[in-house]
């Protein structure tokens, strides 16, 4: 089987269908033989109506009464499913199509989600087979499940598999060392147990998993063969700088500067990320490291995602090193910026922190021997290579994040990586508490945010939504401000959001800091931003639709001052709080709600987006420690065999993908 072959080759793809499946990203028959099933059906596991429990279960029934109805702009369609033993009502939104679908006279297997809602058990949105057609002596035992594509549903993917099914059995091993490919595919799209079709499952994400980390281990092998100037710290004014700070370094920011300080004394360019929950003191860690780099005689770019985060760093970072180092900020907005570029490229500035004007042709530096990003996950990989061409050899780079990573992440996507952890919090942080806050019950939480202004403090309330457009329910920030107005008549209360113009973002923040707006109505843009240590109150609308390293971000943004704060989690429903409140509630622990957020929810939508651009794990997951192993063990035998990748040309794109968004060069 050719998998490079179009899609166009398979019976029953004709152009209409191959130009809807080209959309999705399914192009030759490779995307679609790994187009894999989301779930399957085992109607042999049908149990009786009267026998059901909450979750995922599947009946053998009648449909006795069935009617469709509009509430508000959704479609709601209910059924009343009948079996010998009892009665459960069925529930399908946007699906009005249901309604004409079943012949009362027939019976049908029904797999959904059991739920109590509103005081009554029912199924969501249930899939529907007709009995007769599953228990013909042809039929599959196991029915696979795959995600539509546009209009292209299951039972499609269903016919296209049974098409390529002899193909299937003919396709190649990708890894020479790790046969089975062939039978694995079929096990995932023919099972006849569940059993199997975890199994095939298995070998196809432990062949994914092999290319990342292969990838990233090449990585490592590549980057340590560049070459570049060393930074020689001087360590008789180091120690004098670090015994003068007006603040006790905590051991963590000292174990994380002794690993840069070693790193930058090497003819290898360091490649370090350093990793720290919110108020770790990861700024203080890069200062440090500037301070180094300036007494060897180099210069150091610090790259900060915003306007606002740079200027608060030029601020803060320009009083402590008044008199030792020049620290210049020079972003979008700087006045004078060709006499400031003209000082940077003569050496003058030792220290330039900036936005995304560090990396336009016409900022050059005399002598940059240290590359600090801020938010690293905040920039591309094309960015990042931009600046650090800025210098005359690759100089040692320093990546920041405020996103705890658990440990099996940085195994995998940062396995080029070396990381620092920044696990304590500087002396004198008070501790943020954090409550669930019912709808019923809200009014004893705007009793607190009235006492916190009336001690001159400022508040964050955070919605999921802009605007009322669409048919959710969730809190919008321009429908909330003019609630939190007309209650605190005597505040200053303004909003922020996303689609708002960067420079009317960056004037509602910089009002914010200097106290100016006591509330700030704001979607998630406020999540990465500026130290405001006025602000105490983080109140969060509809908590229970975002993750808990989001949530623990948010928070994040209080308890920055030596004030006690506080975070509230609204629950979009009176219904008792998800696991996730109920971790964030108890726990301030960053890094342990990020190895819990991980396992709730998968590394793809919480670090899809972090340095190495898009993770695009299709099959693996990562909290699976025991095929990450399996997979790393035969990772390490492929390099002790010498192999080239390169004469495996399926693989070799594999490991590309991954490769080229993490190398240094």
């Amino acid at each position: 089987m050719d998998l490079a072959a179009p899609i166009e080759e398979v019976k029953g793809i004709g152009p209409k269908t191959a130009d809807i499946l080209n959309k999705a990203g399914i192009f030759m028959l490779r995307d679609l033989v790994y187009h894999l099933p989301r779930d399957y059906e085992n109607f042999q596991q049908a149990q009786n109506i009267a026998e059901l429990k909450p979750g995922k279960v599947t009946v053998k029934a009648r449909v006795e009464e069935i009617s469709t109805r509009r509430i508000r702009r959704i479609t709601l369609t209910e059924a009343t499913l009948r079996d010998k033993s009892g009665a459960i009502k069925a529930i399908w939104f946007n699906q009005p199509y249901r309604s004409k679908q079943f012949d009362e006279n027939k019976e049908y297997y029904f797999t959904g989600t059991m739920e109590l809602k509103y005081g009554h058990y029912q199924i969501q949105g249930p899939s529907a087979v007709q009995a007769d057609e599953y228990d013909a002596p042809t039929a599959d035992k196991i029915q696979p499940i795959y995600p539509a594509r546009g209009s292209i549903k299951s039972p499609d993917f269903k016919k296209f598999m049974h098409a390529l099914e002899n193909q299937i059995a003919l396709i190649p091993d990708m890894i020479p060392t790790y046969p089975g490919r062939a039978d694995a595919l079929l096990n995932v799209h023919f099972p006849e147990t569940i059993a199997e079709a975890k199994s095939g499952r298995e070998y196809l994400a432990v062949e994914e998993l092999f290319s990342l980390l292969l990838a990233a281990k090449l990585n490592r092998e590549e980057n340590q063969k560049l070459k570049t100037s060393p930074i020689k710290t001087d360590m008789a004014k180091f120690k004098q700088f670090v015994e003068k700070l007006p603040f006790k370094l905590t051991n963590a920011q000292r174990l994380a500067t002794w690993e840069i300080i070693q790193d930058m004394d090497s003819e290898t360019p360091m490649n370090r990320l350093l990793q720290g929950d919110v108020g770790s003191g990861k700024t203080m860690v890069a200062a440090l490291s500037a301070f180094a780099a300036k007494n060897a005689g180099f210069q150091t770019a610090l790259m900060a995602p915003t306007e606002v985060l740079a200027t608060q760093h030029a601020e803060s970072l320009g009083k402590l090193f008044e008199g030792k180092l020049n620290v210049a900020l020079l972003t979008g907005s700087t006045k004078h910026k060709a006499e400031l570029k003209k000082h940077i490229k003569n050496g003058e500035v030792d220290l330039v922190i900036g936005t995304h004007a560090l990396i336009t042709d016409d900022t050059e530096f005399k002598n940059l021997g240290l590359a600090i990003i801020d938010e690293q996950h905040r920039f591309g990989v094309a960015q990042r290579q931009k600046l650090l061409a800025k210098a005359r050899t690759m100089p040692h780079l320093l990546s920041m994040t405020a996103t705890p990573i658990p440990r099996s992440l940085q195994l995998t996507i940062f396995g080029d990586l070396a990381v620092s952890v920044l696990d304590e919090l500087p002396a004198g942080r008070q501790p943020i508490t954090t409550k669930i806050v019912a709808p019923v019950s809200i009014a004893n939480m705007w009793g607190k945010v009235e006492e916190e202004l009336a001690k001159k403090h400022q508040v964050y309330y955070i919605c999921k939504k802009i605007d009322d457009k669409g048919t959710s329910e969730l809190k919008s920030v321009k429908a909330e401000v003019e609630k939190i107005a007309r209650r605190f008549k005597n505040y200053n209360v303004a909003y922020l959001h996303g689609k708002m113009k960067p420079a009317e973002k960056d004037e509602i923040m910089t009002l914010f800091a200097k106290g100016e707006i006591d509330i700030l109505v704001s979607t998630t843009v406020v999540e990465v931003g500026v130290n405001v240590p006025n602000a105490t109150v983080m109140v969060i609308a509809d908590a229970d639709q975002y993750g808990l390293s989001q949530l623990h971000q948010l928070r994040g943004r209080v308890g920055r001052g030596d004030a006690a704060s506080y975070c509230y989690l609204i629950n979009s429903n009176d219904e008792a709080p998800t696991r996730r409140l109920r971790e964030i509630e108890r726990s301030t622990d960053g890094f342990y709600l990020a190895e819990v957020d991980l396992k709730l929810r998968g590394p793809g939508e919480i670090y899809g987006s972090l340095q190495h651009g898009a993770l695009d794990l299709r099959i693996a997951s990562i909290t699976d420690t025991k095929l990450v192993h399996k997979a790393d063990q035969l990772v390490k035998e492929w390099l002790k065999q010498k192999r080239d990748v390169l004469e495996y040309k399926e693989l070799a794109a594999a490991v590309k993908k991954y490769q080229r968004l993490t190398t240094l060069n």
